[in-house]
């Protein structure tokens, strides 16, 4: 099998020759100790050589104010780039003084428009330099339960989802729409080369939902599903993102149509292989499993490959393999990832 093979047989709970495998997205100072460590000059060799059955492509985005899609609103209408990098949910925003829809649309906020700050031949072009045997996983992250949050300042926003709905939603409406029209634009821009796309929004903590089952329904399934929708109508299949314990909210991503839920958090509650396989077998695929709280950090490499020879048991299939978190850190030695990949990657 090839990659986009695996993945295709993943996703549909159909036998595989090995478990599909993501490295996820290290960040920027991870990456030269793994490069160093695999004696390769970049991460897409890094990834080659690994084992990596995915080639990932942020949705390229570059406006006044911005220069990734997932900062995109400039919620406090500096008018200056927005901090992609130490940007936060709870800081007070454009929207937290607001006591009614009047006073939302009074504000006037400048809805940035994607058609605008998307070059569709620049979509093309990053995803023609993808190797031709990877699964393309587009990322638009379009994360519109945290954005509102941020919108209003996220202990505002979670009250006024109690007290004052229509203007939450009012708010998120506009965001989801701009996530639609950017991912229709990456999406027939790369028409029949893209396989997957990563969407979501962490709604977990570690030890559940920070938001109730019913909550999730109203603010956040909808939007998703409009989402899943669109990929779904170019064949595309849809991976969602969140951390933390989220399995009281899964049956909810079920019925939207989510394909891969990404990722398990494996430390989190009701995240363990057993009870996901109990609960879930036959229903939706999963992604992720190895732990990058304690395991991948601090434990030996015979023990992540005893944590990849039990994900393996529970999941013949349906699971992609990589760590419980795609922003791998500094803090994992590269030794724990070749001993993630070398278990993984075995045909048994």
């Amino acid at each position: 099998m090839n990659s986009i093979e695996r993945f295709y047989a993943t996703v549909e709970r159909k036998p595989v020759d090995r478990p599909a495998c993501w490295l996820g997205d290290p960040t920027l100072d991870a990456v030269p100790a793994l490069c160093e460590f695999y004696g390769v000059p970049d991460i897409n060799e890094l990834k080659r050589v690994c084992g990596d059955d995915f080639y990932a492509v942020e949705i390229p985005y570059k406006s006044p104010t911005c220069s990734a899609i997932f900062a995109a609103f400039d919620w406090y209408m500096g008018g200056s780039n927005v901090d992609t990098e130490h940007r936060t949910l709870t800081a007070d925003a454009c929207f937290t003084e607001c006591e009614d829809l009047d006073d939302v649309k009074a504000v006037n906020f400048p809805w940035p428009d994607p058609e605008l700050y998307i070059d569709p031949e620049r979509c093309r072009k990053l995803v023609d330099e993808a190797p031709k045997d990877k699964t393309i996983m587009g990322m638009l992250w379009a994360a519109h339960f945290q954005d509102v949050c941020a919108a209003f300042g996220m202990e505002t926003c979670l009250m006024n989802m109690i007290s004052e709905p229509e203007m939450v939603h009012y708010v998120d409406d506009h965001i989801v729409a701009f996530y639609l029209k950017a991912m229709e634009i990456f999406l027939e821009a790369t028409k029949g080369k893209v396989h997957a796309m990563l969407i979501g929004d962490d709604v977990g903590s570690q030890r559940g939902l920070i938001i109730s089952p019913k909550l999730v329904e109203e603010f956040v399934i909808p939007g998703a599903k409009k989402l899943i929708d669109l990929a779904h109508s170019y064949g595309v299949k849809i991976v969602y993102h969140s951390c933390g314990s989220i399995v009281d909210a899964i049956p909810l991503l079920i019925d939207a149509g989510v394909d891969v839920i990404h990722p398990i958090q494996a430390k989190a509650v009701g995240m363990d292989p057993a009870n996901l396989k109990a609960k879930f077998d036959g229903k939706v695929s999963f992604c992720g499993g190895v732990d990058t709280q304690d395991l991948l950090p601090n434990g030996t490499p015979e023990q992540v490959q005893d944590k990849v020879r039990e994900l393996r048991e529970f999941f013949p299939t349906g699971l992609i393999i990589s760590p419980s978190h795609e922003g791998l850190q500094a803090d994992v030695p590269p030794r724990n990832i070749k001993a993630l990949f070398d278990e993984a990657t075995k045909i048994y």
